[in-house]
């Protein structure tokens, strides 16, 4: 649903028709409460709110499996290194690094 001027509110009207805007709100409008001219809060029903949330992390599960699926990708192709190895190369150059 699109954010009308209607939906964008001052906080001091917010403050003095609080039951009105929830009221809209849980019909399903998202109200945008501003304070000194800029967007400040927003107001929205608190199941639309559970449900961007669950979307938030579905959206992180698929990052993690994208990744998950790049890193056996790597192992399948042999992009591989032993992390003992690495680890060592990595103290190494810091060793250096420091000591100049």
């Amino acid at each position: 649903m699109p954010i009308s001027a209607s939906d964008v509110i001052p906080l001091s009207q917010a403050r003095a028709n609080l039951s009105e805007l929830a009221d809209q709100v849980k019909a399903g409008a998202e109200k945008i409460v501003t304070k000194n001219g800029e967007s400040y809060v927003a107001i929205i029903d608190a199941q639309r709110l559970d449900y961007y949330h669950q979307l938030e992390r579905e959206h992180i599960h698929l990052l993690l499996i994208a990744d998950a699926a790049k890193g056996l990708a790597d192992v399948a192709a042999g992009q591989i290194k032993d992390a003992r190895s690495a680890l060592s190369a990595i103290k190494q150059r810091r060793s250096t690094n420091t000591s100049r």
